[in-house]
Parts: C-alpha cells; sequence; structure tokens
C-alpha cells in the first residue's frame, strides 16, 4: 500500500492539473486529476485522497452544487478540502479553506503542503494562520 499523502485535484484547467500535479508529486505526494466534477467525485470515493483541491467554477450549476458533494465527501474521508473560485461568496464556507483566484501556484502548493503535514489535526474547518476559519486566503495566479 503506498503511504505517501495524496491530492486530488479537480478543475477544468489542465494547467493548473499539471502544475499542481507535477510540483506536489516532487514533493513526494500521490496526486491525481479530473477535470469535471462527477469524475473527480468518482475517484475521491475510489482512492479517499488527504486532500481535494477543488475549482468551484468546474461546473455550470453553480459552486453550491459543486462542492455539496465534495463536501460531504471530504467528511466521511476525514479529507481537507480547498476551494478554488473568483465567486464571491455571501456566506461562509460550511467546510473546506477558500483561495481566491486569481492566485499563483507557489503559496498554493506551500498551503497544500502545511495542511498536509498538520495531518489529522487540520480536518474539519481550515483557515490560513491569522484568518477567520472559512475566510478567503488571497492569492494571484
Amino acid at each position: 500500500m503506498d503511504s505517501r499523502r495524496s491530492v486530488l485535484i479537480v478543475d477544468a484547467s489542465d494547467e493548473t492539473c499539471v502544475v499542481l500535479q507535477t510540483a506536489l508529486e516532487r514533493r513526494g505526494m500521490r496526486t491525481m486529476s479530473a477535470s469535471q466534477s462527477k469524475q473527480g467525485l468518482a475517484l475521491a470515493q475510489q482512492h479517499h485522497p488527504d486532500l481535494i483541491v477543488l475549482d468551484l467554477e468546474i461546473d455550470p450549476s453553480g459552486p453550491d452544487e459543486v462542492v455539496a458533494p465534495f463536501a460531504e465527501q471530504s467528511r466521511t474521508d476525514r479529507a481537507a478540502l480547498v476551494l478554488l473560485g473568483s465567486v464571491r461568496r455571501q456566506q461562509p464556507l460550511s467546510r473546506g479553506e477558500y483561495v481566491a483566484k486569481p492566485y499563483h501556484y507557489a503559496p498554493l502548493i506551500r498551503r497544500i503542503e502545511e495542511i498536509l503535514s498538520a495531518g489529522s489535526e487540520k480536518v474539519g474547518i481550515l483557515s490560513q494562520p491569522g484568518t477567520k476559519p472559512s475566510s478567503p486566503i488571497a492569492m494571484r495566479h
């Protein structure tokens, strides 16, 4: 059995998937990716990743419909959830860490590493140090 930490990247952008996969694999993580939300959810249910990176704009049905099944899966698997989006949130996220678009890859990759290195202590609502849970993390792409 592979003991490396695993990350599922669910994003329609091939560039985002390739950059994140390459950087995370170089850091010893196991990665998988999906370009559609249904495909990503199936991978999450099959592989039970330690962390899911989810683009909120992957599906035209809207961010709430995209997040709900992944939030449930992350609760079931005790997986961290990182949400990427430029959508202005009216209500705070119920679960996960929000990363505003546009963002830089390097800070996002460092944050993924921080979350994974914290392990089971970080399961639940995640936030950047010094911020309230579920508050936006401004990064540039």
